[in-house]
């Protein structure tokens, strides 16, 4: 009985270690979109603002 447990634990491992695979190569791509337009948007606003630092002299 000791054999087989000792046999589980890197069977367990190795299913574990297969979920964990399988989810961290998901298909993550439909994030993405709303993410780059949220760079654009944040693009835009730093081209638009002005600095003051210089225009006080």
């Amino acid at each position: 009985m000791a054999a087989l447990a000792w046999l589980l634990i890197p069977v367990a491992a190795a299913v574990a270690a297969a979920l964990w695979g399988s989810w961290a190569a998901r298909n993550r791509k439909a994030g993405d979109v709303a993410e780059l337009a949220g760079y654009a948007r944040f693009r835009e606003a730093m081209e638009r603002t002005e600095s003051g630092s210089g225009s006080a002299s």
